[in-house]
């Protein structure tokens, strides 16, 4: 199983990120689209190898543990974002259509994105959105960073707002790793609904204060911040959804390392009907779906799952992509202005499984402009503040937005060859 991880490139030197376990190569191809060129994409940032590291490091710690989720999976490095953490549209979309052509050669099975740009368009009609969408049809799975515009609802960026992908939400563990009661979401986790009414994030995974591999002396990003530097002076702290991406994108790995067989639907149906969600005391949600999706991945769950098709039915990818048809979700607002899920009757939470006979709540329906959804379902979205919770400091949205066909966009959507995507920005460690 090969990983891409588009971003600002790695540190290919580094042996826990350039050898595996049994010390074998694991940087199979280097795509630099800045150049468009097959050749070494030095990372001068330092946020592609952070993350490469979470995902694949094989680096062992003090207690013996492996430090990367997956590390015996094979790495592409695809470098489309500059020393700035920055890149235009036209480097991200040559990035992922290199990939899509080139996934057979080198078993490209999943690419993390951990970027974000704030949507300018419906889904559908975003050129990044586009190449996501056409490397999910080509058997890629595409596991992308909600944002870091957090706590407000609808703030889920580009590409994290395509219905089909895995988005991912970030939880702390409030600096206490063997104590889960007192874990929560970051404050700086962007939320869903999008504007065509998904339901975003699919998952949560670990993101606060996160440990992974980054050259102090040649990381921009280290030099910026050279307080979360560690001793070594080869490792350092981040927080925010880049890193539960990457957490999520190594689990991914792990499930198709399991079962080769698995189409990209399938890997996301596994991943959310495994997830656990954060409930409190009263088995009321802690958080909004709209927060936490599914909830907190669980990687050993998903590769013992037996089920398949859950993601993504009722939708149709190819038509999508042709503009034969597109899709808007479960989600909209009720009367009162509160956000709910429609039609969802008999929908109920059994040991952190989401079902409704069989069938989860990622389906679509084909959009019309203008059009108004009824008979809506509520969720609960708040912790009962007379119970302990089991994760803290929800947040409860009133204030709301409509996506009917008044929804209005920034100027400039036609230009996309000048807009510009950056990598997730700096936010305090939680």
């Amino acid at each position: 199983v090969t990983v891409a991880v588009l971003d600002t490139g790695m540190w290919y030197s580094h042996n826990d990120i350039k050898r595996n376990m049994n010390g074998q190569n694991k940087i199979v191809a280097e795509y630099d689209a800045f150049k468009g060129e097959e050749r070494h994409a030095k990372d001068q940032h330092g946020h592609g190898t952070h993350l490469t590291s979470i995902i694949a490091s094989s680096q062992i710690s003090d207690n013996g543990k492996v430090q990367g989720i997956a590390p015996n999976v094979n790495l592409v490095n695809v470098k489309a974002f500059n020393k700035n953490g920055e890149g235009h549209y036209a480097d991200v979309i040559r990035g992922l259509n290199w990939l899509v052509e080139n996934r057979d050669t080198y078993n490209i099975r999943v690419v993390n994105l951990s970027f974000s740009t704030k949507p300018r368009s419906h889904y559908w009609d975003d050129p990044i959105n586009q190449a996501v969408m056409a490397a999910w049809q080509a058997g890629i799975v595409v596991v992308a960073s909600a944002g870091n515009g957090g706590p407000d609802a609808m703030t889920i960026g580009v590409p994290g707002n395509v219905p089909y992908v895995i988005t991912v939400g970030a939880m702390s563990d409030n600096f206490s790793p063997r104590d889960k009661s007192d874990d929560f979401l970051a404050s700086f986790s962007a939320a869903g609904p999008t504007v065509e009414g998904f339901v975003k994030p699919e998952l949560v995974a670990p993101g606060g204060h996160v440990l992974g591999i980054m050259d102090d002396g040649n990381h921009s990003i280290a030099k910026k911040h050279p307080e979360w530097v560690q001793e070594n002076d080869r490792l350092y702290v981040m927080s925010g959804t880049s890193q539960s991406a990457a957490m999520v994108t190594g689990a991914a790995a792990l499930l198709l390392q399991a079962k080769p067989w698995l189409t990209p639907d399938q890997v996301k149906c596994q991943l959310m009907s495994s997830a656990r969600p954060a409930v409190n005391d009263s088995g009321a949600l802690a958080y909004s779906v709209f927060q936490q999706g599914a909830g907190m991945i669980n990687a050993y769950s998903a590769v013992h799952s037996d089920n398949y098709d859950c993601a993504n039915q009722g939708m149709d990818i190819a038509r999508d992509i042709a503009g034969d048809v597109h899709y808007g979700g479960r989600a909209n607002l009720d009367k009162d202005g509160n956000y709910v899920l429609m039609g969802l009757e008999g929908y109920m939470w059994t040991d952190g499984y989401m079902w409704t006979d069989g069938y989860m709540w990622t389906d679509g329906y084909m959009w019309t402009d203008g059009y108004m959804w009824t008979d809506a379902y509520m969720w609960t979205n708040s912790e009962d503040n007379n119970n302990k919770a089991i994760w803290t400091d929800g947040y409860m949205w009133t204030d709301g937005y409509m996506w009917t066909d008044s929804v209005e966009f920034e100027d400039g959507s036609s230009n996309w060859g000048s807009e510009t995507a950056s990598v997730n920005t700096w936010v305090d460690q939680e």
